[in-house]
C-alpha cells in the first residue's frame, strides 16, 4: 500500500480509501484505484459475455488480488452485483414476455434463489476467508473444465 498522509488518506490519484465494521464488530480497512476497478470490471464483462458465463467468479480474485478488497467484503460486493443484475434481467424477460408460460419453473427456482442467498449469507460469516478462496478455486476449475469440455 502506498504511504498515509497525515489526514490517514492514501496517497495517489484516483485512491479510494474504505473502512467498515461488519455486523459481528469486525473492521476491515482497504485502499484501491477506482480507476483501475472501472476498467477491469469493464474487461471482465466483456470477456464473461463472451465466454457466456458469469463474471463474478472471475471478479471475486481480481477484488482481493488487484484491488486489496477482504475477502467478505469481495465475495459480498459480487453477491450484491448479481442480485441487481438478476433483477434487472428478470424483469426484462418479464416486459418482453420471454417469460410467458414457464411460471412453473421460475418461481420455485427464484424461491431457491432467496432462501439459497440468505443461507450462503450467514455461512460466509462463519467460515474464514481463506476457505472461501479455496471454494472458488475448484469452482474456478469446475468451470475451466466445463469450458474444455464444450470445446471438444
Amino acid at each position: 500500500m502506498r504511504p498515509r498522509t497525515e489526514a490517514g488518506a492514501y496517497q495517489g490519484r484516483f485512491r479510494f480509501e474504505r473502512r467498515m465494521v461488519d455486523r459481528g464488530g469486525t473492521s476491515h480497512e482497504w485502499s484501491y484505484n477506482y480507476l483501475m476497478a472501472i476498467v477491469l470490471s469493464i474487461v471482465i464483462g466483456f470477456v464473461s459475455s463472451l465466454l457466456g458465463i458469469g463474471g463474478g467468479f472471475i471478479h471475486v480474485p481480481v477484488m482481493i488480488n488487484l484491488l486489496n478488497f477482504p475477502v467478505h467484503v469481495a465475495s459480498a460486493t459480487s453477491h450484491f452485483t448479481l442480485t441487481v443484475m438478476s433483477c434487472v434481467g428478470s424483469v426484462v424477460h418479464l416486459v418482453t414476455g420471454t417469460l410467458a408460460g414457464t411460471y412453473h419453473r421460475v418461481i420455485p427456482l427464484a424461491i431457491g434463489v432467496i432462501l439459497g442467498a440468505q443461507v450462503g449469507a450467514r455461512l460466509a460469516q462463519r467460515i474464514h476467508g481463506r476457505w472461501i478462496i479455496r471454494a472458488l478455486v475448484i469452482a474456478l476449475a469446475f468451470v475451466g473444465l466445463r469450458l474444455i469440455i464444450k470445446a471438444l
